[in-house]
């Protein structure tokens, strides 16, 4: 196995956006070596004081020939830069040894990087903000007791469910506030969605109109399927003998917001590419993102796992016992995620730069591997990342029961 290139403690976090909030100071705390990359030096500067972080870091003007000059073996790099920009960044990362982080799914163009930075002893951290993140960490805790009181051999099936929005935490006519550029937003809406519904494996090639009622915690939301969902039944380990109903991962709106988009998606119909960034740049400048604006991250993760008959398999901890049901046996958990923004810092950018930064607390200390890594690919790591999450102040709720 090729040696892990050990960690100067020098972090390089590139773009102050949105998501970029109290991960970066948790950095800070960490270790002296963050160095912020933003538009301009000026911008950078501004950041770091809107975050308290003024002489905490520095500040500097990003251009990709900058950042790879400014690069030592075993550096690490944070793209919070648009997901198309994430390969450019891994091949200076690679050319000059240093690690790779970020929270965005890894694209094609990534992973064709993955072998190169890999056997350079770096890693490639990726999927390790919210969603993709937080969500992986609740699934992974999930399956693993469903497995130990199920068993891995049991014929059984379940239904997985994962939902995750950001939405205004007071209720607007829209129905929804940008956390992101509406530009992605947008795009998003216009990628097929693959998933299992009724055992079935089912695609849609416009997620919105597979909508429909999702109850949480007594509260209705609107859900639709988003991405491809399939690979993520190997990714988190669900047993080969269990048959998924349904598994589904995707995107959680407020009650109402179908209706209220409803020219909005005339429009991502008929429209072409012009037109979708023209409805992008109307979208911003009607429903701008304030100073005074709140947000609310709602994330639910679940999981039902029936067994025909009677008996539960092999058990395991009294927490995870599967319970009696007259027609077989269920096993079934969820995480609730359920968090306000407030004036220090809005909810997003919370849970996105928090567990990103303690991934690269975890490339720092030495305890990923080279090569590709999404948040915590084990049920084991994903338990030590949500005990070190909650410690960090990040409230989520765990629920199991027969």
């Amino acid at each position: 196995m090729t040696d892990l290139v050990p960690g100067t403690g020098t972090v390089h976090w590139v773009g102050a956006g949105l998501s970029t909030g109290s991960g970066l100071a948790a950095l800070c705390e960490h270790t002296d070596g963050v160095r912020l990359w933003h538009r301009t030096a000026d911008r950078a500067a501004e950041a770091l004081d809107r975050l308290g972080l003024t002489g905490r870091a520095e500040p500097l003007a990003y251009t990709l020939d900058a950042l790879t000059d400014r690069l030592a073996p075993g550096d690490v790099v944070v793209s919070m830069l648009p997901a198309s920009e994430h390969a450019a960044l891994l091949a200076a990362c690679v050319s000059r040894r240093a690690h790779f982080a970020c929270s965005s799914y890894v694209s094609d163009a990534v992973l064709e990087q993955v072998p190169a930075a890999g056997a350079a002893g770096l890693v490639v951290l990726t999927e390790a903000g919210l969603d993709p993140g937080i969500d992986h960490l609740f699934a992974h805790s999930l399956v693993a007791r469903a497995r130990r009181a199920i068993g891995d051999d049991t014929a059984a099936s379940y239904r997985l469910t994962s939902y995750c929005g950001g939405v205004p935490a007071v209720p607007n006519d829209f129905r929804y506030r940008f956390s992101w550029a509406p530009f992605g937003v947008l795009n998003a809406l216009r990628s097929p969605a693959r998933y299992v519904e009724d055992g079935i494996e089912t695609v849609v090639g416009r997620p919105w109109e597979a909508t429909r009622e999702h109850l949480v915690d007594g509260e209705t939301f609107e859900v639709y399927p988003n991405r491809d969902s399939v690979p993520f039944i190997e990714q988190y380990e669900l047993p080969r003998a269990w048959k998924p109903q349904t598994f589904v991962r995707g995107t959680l709106r407020l009650d109402g917001w179908l209706r209220a988009w409803d020219t909005v998606f005339e429009r991502l119909r008929k429209d072409d590419d012009a037109g979708i960034a023209a409805l992008a740049q109307e979208l911003a400048a009607a429903h701008p993102t304030t100073d005074t604006d709140r947000d609310r991250v709602v994330l639910a993760v679940s999981l039902e796992v029936r067994v025909p008959g009677s008996g539960a398999g092999d058990g395991g901890d009294a927490g995870d016992q599967a319970g009696g049901a007259g027609n077989g046996t269920v096993w079934s958990g969820s995480y609730l995620l359920d968090l306000e923004g407030d004036e220090e810092e809005s909810a997003m950018a919370r849970c996105v730069s928090r567990p990103l930064a303690l991934g690269v607390r975890h490339i720092l200390d030495g305890s990923l591997a080279p090569g590709l890594s999404r948040a915590a690919e084990t049920a084991p790591r994903s338990e030590e990342w949500l005990r070190e999450l909650a410690d960090q102040g990040l409230e989520f709720t765990l629920r199991v029961g027969g």
